[in-house]
């Protein structure tokens, strides 16, 4: 499909193509865009050229590239690389990751694809392929959205471009029905294009009774690409430059393409103009209606854009003046061919050989946004997309089925139509973060990761790697609760709420895991709650807050560890009498314990909360023992004993 690339025609000079042939003549086949010739010049002389230029390769190459013929063109665009590593331009560095990926060379492709990025050193660049090839692995293990079909209607030659017509479709094609059928392209030795509209079957998608659509629309070059309006009396189509029925070319004799618009009455086409940004000097292409009208989308090599070929669009009042045509910017159009846009329900769809796609040109997905820009572009994955050229996707406004067009293998011709069934997507969002040790802060590996919806249901589960890293997909519009879990380690739970539609990535949803051996003291063989002692105010029981900060550390480790049952035991010191101390600290054991159920422990994981007032001392400071305020104090203690962990 590399024919309506560059949107335009050349105007040919015949060589014989002799069984010797030279040098000289290849590149006048190739100046003079003779691809076919010029590949089998090209492929002779070079079995005779020990050390040839890269221009030479280059040609080569590019002889093969432009009539589809990838095994041949990578032969030469590697010998290209290999000559000329990181001196080959960017556009020659596409082709050559484009060549690999049509004969499904991937593996070779991405590691070309990152050597080149690495050495350029371009950071943006690295995150668009990284985020590009994360899309496209996510897409190879989901279930397909499409179920795609080749059409009776195709033929040998090139069949593309579908586009709604009231109840019909008018489609683009390279058949031999005109009085013009003799006359080749020499671009690829087909017929000029035309315009056909078929009826459409709604049981099956498939189209029949073609024909030849508004005649009077015809010339012996090329008409392609329509669009209409939703009436159905509008029409902006694509066709060549002339001036009384003949070509005008520019400098290198390159007749460029145009955008003519004109009405529909009676099956003829009328008032037919130009529209005002063509030019003798760029071509312009591949139009499309919004289904409002007001917006016109198209492709063109004008100057000022970012690659071959641009995406633009112009805004329609309601008089039919046209705004000055706005580039979509660098976040669609890139280095490459960026190609046949096409708007519906507020998705622009179109086909990019620029970005890293599955090979050539690929089907994208790109929202349009309130803000006036538009989302970054989604590939639409297989069986729309293949390692040739996918191209000219339509869908319906109920977004249930469409056509699109491809020169994959399995066809009938160059390039064929394919009708398709679009299945509900299926919205998902992924959910990532990172899990550290509460303590040092430092990333646990193996931690389970699993989300819940509100019925706690499993909706995902996963473990993370050596960073402490995970990511886990879940469905749009939910609630989802997550539990993040590790033997010996406290769990830590979130929610998150999913948005409504896919949005990418929810990231930094962070679980901290504590050690149960940080939170613990381990003595003679008994394991206590790490704490420091447990101040109450002078001959009294109440909890203050300096008690809660210490009591929060004993409902942190049961609520982290849902198994741990503990006893409570309060001590005084031996100063005062030993009654008082006795029921003093049993008070403070049973208010310890209240607290502590009052902030959503069960009572049952409690056995016992008493005071043994002075009867455990744990130093020498028994009654009439003189001793430091230091020493009195290590005896006025709460003790969490851990009975069941």
């Amino acid at each position: 499909m590399k024919k309506l690339y560059i949107l335009s025609l050349v105007l040919s000079i015949t060589f014989s193509f002799a069984q010797k042939t030279n040098l000289k003549k290849a590149d006048a086949l190739f100046r003079n865009y003779s691809y076919t010739d010029a590949s089998k010049a090209y492929e002779e002389i070079l079995q005779n050229i020990k050390s040839p230029s890269t221009q030479t390769l280059k040609n080569a190459a590019d002889s093969y590239y432009f009539i589809s013929d990838a095994r041949n063109a990578l032969k030469w665009y590697r010998k290209l690389y290999e000559a000329q590593g990181n001196n080959l331009t960017d556009i020659y560095y596409l082709r050559y990751i484009q060549t690999m990926k049509a004969v499904m060379d991937y593996d070779e492709a991405d590691r070309v694809t990152k050597e080149y990025l690495d050495k350029k050193g371009d950071q943006k660049e690295i995150d668009r392929y990284v985020a590009q090839k994360k899309q496209l692995d996510s897409l190879a293990k989901a279930k397909p959205l499409y179920q795609i079909k080749n059409l009776d209607i195709n033929t040998t030659k090139s069949d593309f471009g579908t586009t709604f017509y009231q109840e019909k479709i008018v489609f683009t094609s390279a058949r031999d029905t005109t009085k013009f059928s003799e006359k080749l392209y020499t671009w690829n030795n087909q017929p000029f294009l035309n315009l056909y509209v078929s009826e459409r079957n709604p049981a099956d998608g498939s189209l029949f009774n073609e024909s030849l659509f508004i005649p009077n629309v015809m010339s012996k070059y090329h008409e392609a690409t329509a669009t209409f309006d939703a009436a159905g009396k509008t029409i902006y189509y694509t066709t060549n430059i002339l001036k009384k029925n003949k070509l005008v070319v520019d400098g290198d004799k390159v007749n460029n393409f145009q955008i003519v618009r004109g009405d529909v009455v009676d099956n003829k086409l009328e008032n037919p103009q130009n529209v005002f940004f063509s030019s003798d000097d760029y071509s312009v292409g591949h139009p499309s209606l919004s289904d409002d009208g007001k917006w016109l989308f198209f492709a063109s090599d004008m100057p000022g854009g970012f690659g071959e070929t641009d995406l633009y669009v112009v805004k329609i009042s309601d008089d039919g003046t046209m705004s000055t045509p706005l580039n979509l910017g660098p976040k669609i159009n890139t280095i490459g061919n960026d190609l046949f846009p096409y708007y519906r329900n507020g998705m622009l769809y179109f086909s990019s050989d620029g970005h890293y796609g599955l090979g050539d040109l690929d089907v994208y997905e790109s929202k349009f946004l309130s803000d006036g820009t538009f989302t970054t572009p989604r590939n639409l994955g297989a069986p729309i997309n293949s390692n040739k050229d996918d191209f000219a996707y339509i869908v319906d406004k109920s977004d249930s089925y469409g056509y699109v067009s491809s020169n994959r293998a399995g066809g009938k011709g160059d390039d064929d139509i394919y009708s398709f069934v679009k299945g509900k997507p299926v919205c998902n969002q992924s959910i990532s973060g990172i899990a550290v040790d509460r303590k040092s802060k430092l990333p646990l590996s193996d931690v389970t990761v699993m989300a819940y919806n509100s019925f706690k249901e499993v909706l995902g589960e996963t473990k993370t790697n050596y960073e402490g890293k995970y990511a886990i997909v879940v469905p749009c519009n939910k609630v989802v609760n997550m539990i993040a879990a590790k033997p010996n380690y406290s769990s830590d739970e979130k929610t998150v709420e999913t948005t409504k539609e896919n949005e990418g990535e929810i990231p930094n949803i962070n679980f901290e895991l504590s050690n149960y051996d940080d939170l613990v003291v381990k003595k003679k063989g008994v394991e206590k709650v790490d704490v420091n002692p447990i101040y109450f105010d002078y001959d009294k029981y109440d909890i203050t807050p300096l008690a809660v900060e210490e009591l929060t550390k004993v409902v942190f480790i049961m609520q982290k560890f849902p198994n741990i049952r503990i006893k409570i035991e309060s001590h005084t010191d031996s100063r005062g009498k030993d009654a008082y101390n006795l029921k003093l600290s049993d008070n403070r054991a049973k208010s310890t314990r209240d607290y502590i159920i009052s902030q959503g422990i069960d009572a049952s994981r409690i056995e016992s909360a008493i005071g043994y007032g002075e009867s455990r001392l744990i130093n020498k400071c028994k009654n009439g023992v003189k001793c430091t305020e230091e020493e009195h104090l290590l005896n006025r203690r709460s003790d969490f004993i851990i009975i069941q962990k």
